[in-house]
């Protein structure tokens, strides 16, 4: 079987008796255990042990015929934001090391679990998921996709996630999403990675960066693979996305923040792309958001990031400070000198900003920009934090404008085999999230011609 299969090429594989659930774990945890591979620090914990017997029970199920979906068998990773029964949860760091073990699963977990997916491991993060770098001092850090004989960074906050899905150590993975921390990842490694409509989603069980920002999403191999595990954690039913023609998309262009200072490749990968669709018949117009300069405004003093991680940090951080990773509790500790007032003027600020880009929105299927500005950037490269600070802001920038304006939006990979890593973001207002799987289904396979 291909290492890289769709969930519904799994499913019938499954369905077909052609391969088992005990057989895809087994095929998981041996890519996690390669030695050459990058499984040790892309994983944080694997519990080898209850998998098999997940992916075993699963098995029985489905001879017995009743597998809890079709599936039911399939390993996935669950991002170390979230809690798992009896593990505990640690966010990429070691300042939880001596917290209980969770008395129960996430929400989300829980329904990965009722549709029969195999949990695999807890993947590597950014510590707190506080960057979209991927770099992680404590677990090490993951080398993504492009060039790894020279290592690049693999794209964060759900670096493991991501890499996960790539290296076939998982068939799907479960990520967040503040700021981009599904969708960078998805675009520096060649998968895809949606970011839901928060109000969707379930937020309880996982350790929050930013309550107003914080979604949670998948990171998979196709947009149906992203699709339907969204249904699963939305608890939703599980429909194949019909694809909408390119043939008449209505797609909004941002020339206000999203294509400023692009990287080379960045910019010629986008120009194709689009180039593409206008070919196939899609109407580009490019458009003025002036709402995306307020995003900058409102964040200004660290936004709801710095504000709410404070909250959630300060007596954590006050005790064991030393051992976050410096460039996280930098930005942690920039919500300390946030007051009230500044916080319920964020909120004001935001709820506007909302109203108004929906409004501006509304006449377009989707608005469609590069994922990152930024291709992968080396990990040697990052290793200076100034260096670091400005490859993070690029990274998280056209993301960070969708989760400010509430929206969903899903990142496609858009480049050609053998080049650099870059995603095509699509992207509407909260609630489009049917819309944006349909045509971004359209467009999935004409990108990269």
């Amino acid at each position: 079987m291909n290492s890289r299969p769709t969930l519904a090429a799994l499913a019938d594989a499954l369905a077909s008796g052609r391969t088992t659930a005990c057989k895809l774990a087994e095929d998981c945890l041996a890519r996690i255990a390669d030695p050459n591979g990058e499984g040790q620090k892309t994983f944080i914990h694997v519990d080898r042990d209850a998998a098999l017997a997940a992916a075993a029970a699963m098995d029985t199920l489905r001879k017995a015929n009743a597998a809890p979906s079709r599936f039911a068998g399939i390993p996935v990773s669950i991002k170390d934001l979230f809690d798992i029964k009896g593990q505990v949860t640690r966010a990429g760091s070691r300042a939880l090391d001596d917290s209980a073990p969770a008395d129960a699963d996430a929400p989300v977990v829980a329904r990965l679990r009722r549709a029969g997916f195999v949990v695999i491991g807890r993947t590597n993060m950014t510590e707190f998921a506080y960057s979209g770098i991927g770099i992680n001092p404590h677990y090490g850090t993951p080398k993504g996709a492009w060039n790894r004989s020279v290592g690049h960074v693999p794209g964060g906050s759900s670096s493991g996630a991501a890499v996960s899905v790539l290296d076939g150590m998982a068939h799907g993975a479960l990520g967040t999403d503040t700021g981009g921390s599904c969708r960078i990842p998805a675009a520096y490694n060649g998968i895809v990675g949606y970011k839901p409509t928060q109000r969707r989603i379930p937020l309880d069980g996982g350790v929050p960066l930013s309550s107003t920002l914080d979604s949670y999403g998948p990171l998979a191999r196709s947009v149906n693979c992203c699709a339907a595990l969204d249904a699963v954690l939305a608890d939703e039913p599980i429909v194949a996305v019909q694809p909408r023609p390119i043939k008449g998309m209505r797609l909004a262009v941002p020339m206000t923040v999203a294509l400023d200072d692009l990287d080379d490749a960045v910019a010629r990968t986008f120009d194709r792309a689009l180039e593409a669709l206008s070919r196939h018949g899609a109407s580009i117009m490019r458009i003025e958001v002036p709402e995306f300069l307020d995003v900058g405004v409102i964040g200004a003093k660290g936004g709801f990031a710095a504000a709410e991680s404070y909250a959630w940090h300060r007596f954590l951080i006050a005790s064991k400070g030393d051992i976050y990773d410096p460039r996280v509790s930098e930005r942690i500790l920039r919500g300390e000198a946030l007051t009230a007032a500044d916080y319920i003027d964020m909120l004001g600020a935001r709820r506007s900003l909302v109203a108004r880009a929906a409004a501006r929105l509304a006449p377009y299927d989707a608005l469609v920009m590069p994922t990152a500005a930024n291709t992968p950037p080396r990990i040697a490269d990052v290793a200076d934090d100034k260096a670091f600070g400005v490859a993070n802001l690029r990274s998280l920038r056209n993301c960070t404008l969708i989760n400010m304006i509430d929206g969903c939006a899903i990142s496609l990979p858009a480049h050609r085999e053998g080049e650099v890593p870059v995603g095509l973001m699509l992207a509407a207002p909260g609630g489009a999230d049917r819309r944006i799987f349909e045509l971004a289904a359209g467009m999935e396979n004409t990108l990269r011609v």
